[in-house]
């Protein structure tokens, strides 16, 4: 059976590989100058990262605490998404709409929670 699909779905090849590039500098581009907490989460992620190269830990413990970083960016640029595509269906309040900003919300806040809490255990395991 031969299904229906979006005109913008790629096909595939190299073309499909540059696409996907552009669209992803094109998201984070976007998260960059359109997320405010995208931005802050951000501002704190890259120093903290610098911050853990520089730590005399091991090289997984590094690989731990710059992941979780990456996976609070990763939740908010989800949760951003989440919350772009409810705001394009409509602006009108509904509980569905409410109920799935803040789940994204609730997404985001559990990933800094592994993020804070998996450095809490990194440093204080290594330094006490």
């Amino acid at each position: 059976m031969d299904q229906a699909s979006s005109e913008f779905k790629s096909k595939g090849g190299l073309k499909r590989i540059a696409s996907a590039l552009r669209y992803s500098i094109d998201g984070f581009l976007h998260a960059w100058r359109n997320e405010h907490a995208f931005r802050q989460e951000l501002m704190v992620a890259l120093p903290a990262a610098v911050v853990a190269l520089l730590l005399k830990i091991s090289a997984f413990e590094k690989l731990a605490l710059i992941l979780v970083l990456g996976l609070v960016l990763l939740v908010e640029l989800i949760n951003a998404s989440i919350e772009a595509v409810v705001d394009r269906v409509s602006l009108e309040r509904h509980p569905l709409s409410k109920a799935a900003k803040d789940l994204g919300s609730a997404a985001v806040a559990l990933a800094i929670a592994m993020a804070a809490s998996t450095w809490a255990v990194v440093l204080y395991n290594r330094f006490f």
